[in-house]
């Protein structure tokens, strides 16, 4: 249903005074799963680029641990790059200063629970 005129100019006011606030907007943005997300996956550039000179400086100084190292700390940071990648994409806001609940996906089901509850569902012969 769209908005009044009036309405609409008061949600342009709340917009702007809220816009104004810099205490909220910092609140808004630290409680943001995406801001978290972006700086986490810079982080992980940052390790895998630091897994990559490891890798190097242990083929050229012939050390072999060195080399295992840096292969360590470039698989680690992929995974904690999917990882962030993966949580910024779930837009939930988490409330400010609060303790909201965030809402969880339905659990999937096993293999033997999904084939228990087809044979509990089969059709019935007439024996």
């Amino acid at each position: 249903m769209p908005l009044s005129e009036h309405e609409q100019r008061l949600f342009e006011q709340i917009e702007r005074s809220l816009a104004e606030d810099p205490k909220f907007a910092s609140a808004v943005r630290a409680t943001d799963p995406r801001f978290h997300a972006r700086r986490r996956i810079v982080i992980a550039a940052v390790l895998f680029l630091a897994g990559i000179a490891l890798l190097i400086y242990g083929a050229f100084s012939k050390v072999a641990l060195v080399g295992v190292a840096g292969f360590v700390v470039m698989l680690g940071s992929a995974v904690f790059a999917m990882q962030s990648y993966r949580q910024g994409q779930n837009r939930d806001l988490r409330a400010v200063g609060g303790t909201a609940t965030r809402r969880t996906r339905p659990r999937r089901s096993s293999l033997v629970d999904r084939l228990e509850e087809r044979w509990r569902r089969r059709p019935e012969d007439n024996r």
